[in-house]
């Protein structure tokens, strides 16, 4: 297990700072010390209790052989995230939270999947083949996926964990992980629902130092994903999601015209 911080280096952080009285959730209430100046004060020795346990999940589950997704779109949590996912070779959402992104995983392995398509594309020359107009509109297209889709390029399946940096914001992302019950750790400041997440981390979610520092923590507690998982990984992803068949479409055959009765076409002859 990692250090954990320290009470002096949460409150050097800013961790302990909470919303506006007004703005407050009454389910928060358990965490929060005391008002000041009309701003709540988190309890900062029930936050590291609960990042303890926090990190505790986060090294089972990982040791386990399975995925942990960090999620973080606002500006202030996208480096923090990627930088964690990239030292323990996991996977991100750093830029925008596509709805079905976890509920509807097939369709994003096959909006993937022509991210592949155009590198290889590229790599095996037939871009020279193509207009420059061709050529841009394919690039354009990859940079634009790979902008939502880049962080999770290489996720296989669906993961055992989602760290989450700011409940309201990424409130999607919690939903979707909810609905497909899989774990989720989460920094709570007193305006969010703590009971919305498995694993609250009370703390303020807006400060960069106070985020960094717990999502330092439980990536310094996750497991390092391998290369030998990285590519059983994407193996795994391509028989299950890539390579899977279309499904059939059905042939509907005009129906045939009704034979008109005899008294409409003696009426017909009459007129």
């Amino acid at each position: 297990m990692a250090n954990l911080p320290s009470v002096e280096e949460l409150l050097s952080a800013g961790a302990h700072f909470g919303h506006q009285a007004q703005r407050w959730n009454p389910k928060m209430k358990p965490y929060i010390l005391a008002k000041k100046n009309d701003i709540y004060v988190i309890n900062l020795d029930k936050t590291i209790k609960m990042l303890e346990e926090a990190g505790k999940v986060a090294a089972r589950i990982s040791s386990e052989g399975k995925s942990v997704l960090f999620v973080g779109t606002k500006p202030t949590a996208r480096a923090i995230v990627e930088e964690a996912a990239q030292k323990t070779n996991h996977f991100f959402v750093s830029n925008r939270w596509l709805g079905g992104m976890l509920t509807n995983f097939q369709t994003v392995r096959k909006s993937i999947k022509q991210i592949d398509k155009i590198d290889q594309m590229e790599a095996d020359g037939l871009f020279k083949e193509l207009s420059k107009k061709e050529v841009l509109d394919k690039t354009r297209l990859r940079e634009k996926m790979l902008g939502v889709f880049g962080g999770i390029r290489e996720m296989a399946t669906l993961p055992g964990l989602v760290v989450v940096t700011d409940l309201h914001h990424e409130h999607i992302a919690v939903a979707e992980a909810r609905r497909l019950h899989i774990p989720i750790i989460g920094i709570c400041d007193t305006n969010v629902d703590p009971t919305l997440v498995d694993y609250p981390v009370p703390a303020n979610d807006d400060a960069v130092k106070s985020i960094k520092l717990i999502v330092d923590y439980i990536a310094a507690n996750v497991t390092t994903r391998s290369e030998v998982a990285k590519t059983a990984d994407a193996e795994s992803a391509a028989k299950k999601f890539d390579d899977a068949p279309a499904p059939r479409k059905r042939n509907f055959k005009p129906r045939k015209a009704a034979p008109k009765s005899e008294e409409k076409s003696e009426t017909a002859e009459e007129k």
